[in-house]
């Protein structure tokens, strides 16, 4: 399934499902529906109310997606339940996660381009929850910032709440996937002293996501996914995530030693070479640019800068 968020009239985030260039609203379905009690413990514990929209829907686990594709197939034959894709507003699929952890120089090819050596365990970069904006969106660029970059990128949006999770159980966890890009204010990560890299990636606006979460069932190999990315339709980076350094299981078994992931957490899974601060000259972003990221079985995410 391609699952969507999107904006309702007054109204809390709405939840769809995607069928041939339309949307069957689930939001009903997804607000009445009853969390698992060791969903209600685990988030009593945290002092966290239960969570409503998208957030609600992955916090169901495998047992409420399989009660969403049921109640997909039956809508697929009635056009009343359904509205044109093209006449919704989407919001990032999941619009505020609880946290992102994204993945630095997780490709052999970009870390060559910075000038480093492969990293022995994954560079772990917190991105701030604030950032995420929709497909379609603009990233407003920071009036002092000079060095605005892109960086496509898949997203693996977690399902469940996990700690020390083995390898061989890692994609168990995942609940589907996205597109994202971690538009980054370089200034701030390599041209001060301590760098601040968290902050250059956590601006508002700077991590444009969607435009849909594909359900892992409809992914037979994340790691065999073409990622590209084209600035005002010229080829920028292009890879596959094949040559991850850290494959996703990995990720997910490392990160997992040291913190809990939850429903709705996205780990961005690190970026191609190709980036704008190491061509030659570098090619920083401008206002009016158009920014599209197309990673093959998950879609494309376009936005612009202004």
């Amino acid at each position: 399934m391609r699952l969507v968020s999107f904006c309702g009239a007054g109204a809390p985030a709405g939840v769809g499902a995607v069928l041939d260039g339309r949307v069957i609203d689930l939001t009903d379905l997804v607000a009445d529906m009853q969390l698992l009690p060791e969903t209600d413990e685990a988030l009593a514990k945290r002092g966290l109310a239960r969570p409503t929209g998208m957030l609600r829907l992955l916090h169901g686990g495998p047992r409420a997606l399989e009660e969403v594709a049921r109640h997909v197939e039956e809508a697929r034959r009635n056009s009343e339940r359904q509205r044109p894709l093209d006449e919704m507003a989407l919001l990032a699929p999941i619009p505020r996660p609880g946290k992102i952890v994204a993945v630095g120089r997780n490709y052999a090819d970009h870390a060559k381009e910075t000038g480093v050596d492969p990293f022995e365990q994954p560079r772990i970069i917190a991105k701030l929850p604030s950032s995420v904006i929709g497909p379609g969106a603009w990233v407003k660029r920071p009036k002092s910032v000079v060095k605005l970059d892109f960086e496509a990128e898949l997203g693996v949006v977690i399902g469940a709440f996990a700690s020390e999770v083995p390898r061989a159980q890692a994609l168990d966890i995942i609940a589907g996937y996205t597109a994202l890009n971690d538009v980054s204010a370089r200034e701030f990560q390599f041209d001060l002293s301590p760098p601040q890299t968290t902050f250059a990636k956590s601006m508002d606006g700077f991590c444009p996501m969607g435009p849909w979460l594909v359900t892992k069932d409809e992914v037979a190999d994340p790691q065999a996914l073409e990622v590209a990315c084209f600035v005002n339709g010229q080829e920028m980076q292009r890879a596959n995530t094949a040559d991850m350094l850290f494959p996703i299981d990995r990720l997910i078994e490392y990160v997992t030693r040291f913190m809990t992931l939850e429903p709705g957490d996205v780990i961005a899974t690190g970026t191609p070479s190709g980036i704008g601060a190491f061509r030659d000259p570098p090619l920083w972003l401008q206002p009016g640019d158009r920014i599209r990221i197309d990673i093959s079985g998950i879609g494309v995410l376009e936005h612009g800068i202004q």
